[in-house]
């Protein structure tokens, strides 16, 4: 071997690599790249996993493997939902050891003891309060408030978008981190808007009138992607019309000029998040129900999905027919 000085060789060896987020691998080296893509896990498999695997390896680990630990299907979602928010299992991992660690400092002090039972007050108090809740979903929000699904390199996440307006000259407002590409599709929205003003019975002189300021919550971490496009133009319609966006709905799609809207990625983590976040219906590309389709039927039973081609289609699931009284008008 040229790069060892020794005579081996290495032509025959099959290297593997792992990576969180194939944009961040440089372009001529991916291309030399076969990629297999891993989706996450669903709340059920990762149940079994714990039970079948992480479980008796955290007890070995901490000398508990001949006592008996009893710890329900029910404490384990709670384990999964409330304390951990990712697309594989290593937090999870982290959240059992804690677990046994405490259990394994009550065996030491007290050897007559050889059964345990994980309880929900038992998790409480060795990690704490719940690091994560589905309630900040369950709310009803105000005109300009939608719910996007991301995908990011953790799993799927919930993306709230907010939009308001205020007297001015038409000046669009971004915060909250943006990417370019998130910051073309509020642009594409915004001129898609202008230019169906008859159509979403809207006056056009309000955008000479007003300015319109979006924000994406969470402001630190960064965020890209076209996949919001559809929220950030239904966030818009509903500040614009002074109709509320229907609770427990999300979405994930990209515009056109047009009003097409177009398919992306990241499907499975997605619908997962919000089923996990308790959201009951969603929005998605028509060309997306392939993707839809491979989940597991059970994972995300009692999530009512929506498919559509056109954006006229988005608004008409999205928005209430009625404005509310305390609407914003300049």
């Amino acid at each position: 071997d040229n790069y060892l000085e020794l005579e081996y060789d290495l032509s025959k060896v099959l290297f593997i690599a792992t990576a969180n987020s194939l944009n961040e691998i440089q372009p001529a080296l991916r291309d030399r790249l076969e990629i297999i893509n891993l989706n996450g896990y669903a709340v059920e498999e990762k149940t079994e996993i714990a039970k079948k695997h992480l479980l008796p390896k955290q007890k070995e680990a901490h000398g508990l493997d001949k006592y008996s630990i009893k710890l329900s299907t029910a404490v384990m979602v709670k384990l999964i939902q409330e304390y951990t928010r990712e697309s594989g299992v290593r937090e999870l991992e982290r959240q059992l050891a804690s677990i046994m660690r405490n259990l394994a400092m009550k065996a030491a002090m007290d050897d007559d003891v050889r059964n345990f039972e994980v309880t929900e007050e038992l998790v409480e108090e060795v990690l704490g309060k719940p690091k994560y809740t589905n309630e900040l979903y369950n709310k009803a929000n105000p005109p300009g408030v939608a719910i996007g699904l991301a995908w990011t390199y953790v799993g799927g996440e919930i993306l709230f978008i907010e939009s308001t307006m205020s007297p001015g000259k038409g000046g669009l407002t971004l915060t909250g981190n943006l990417g370019n590409v998130m910051k073309e599709s509020a642009t594409t929205a915004m001129a898609f808007i202008q230019s169906h003003c008859k159509e979403l019975k809207l006056e056009p002189a309000i955008f000479e009138k007003n300015n319109i300021h979006i924000h994406v919550p969470e402001g630190a971490v960064p965020k890209d992607g076209p996949s919001a496009g559809i929220t950030m133009l239904t966030t818009m319609v509903s500040i614009l019309s002074g109709k509320k966006v229907k609770p427990y709905l999300a979405m994930t799609g990209e515009i056109t000029l047009r009003g097409q809207v177009l398919p992306v990625g990241g499907i499975k983590e997605k619908i997962l998040a919000a089923k996990r976040a308790g959201i009951k219906e969603i929005i998605l590309c028509k060309e997306n129900e392939k993707d839809v389709d491979e989940v597991q039927a059970d994972f995300i039973k009692g999530v009512k999905f929506h498919y559509v081609e056109q954006m006229d289609e988005v608004l008409e699931l999205a928005l209430e027919k009625k404005k509310v009284k305390d609407a914003l008008v300049f």
